[in-house]
């Protein structure tokens, strides 16, 4: 884990998924950028996630490099 995650607390929840919130997602394509497998964008740039697992250090990496923070990592639904 490197400084940067540890220093803003982003870790992977033990079987957490990568999310995407589109209310605060504004379309700067930096995700895909990192993810180019697992992110795609659509024709306004905004981001699309193709449902293959992310490599967990570069799905980290696209969430702390998020301008707009829409980028988090989410555990399984409660039961």
């Amino acid at each position: 884990m490197s400084l940067i995650t540890r220093a803003l607390g982003i870790t992977r929840p033990p079987s957490g998924v990568l999310a995407v919130d589109r209310i605060a997602c504004t379309g700067h394509g930096i995700c895909a950028h990192v993810l180019p497998e697992q992110i795609v964008l659509d024709d306004w740039g905004y981001p699309i996630l193709t449902g293959s697992e992310p490599d967990p250090a570069l799905a980290t990496e696209s969430i702390t490099l998020c301008p707009a923070a829409a980028l988090r990592w989410v555990g399984p639904p409660a039961p």
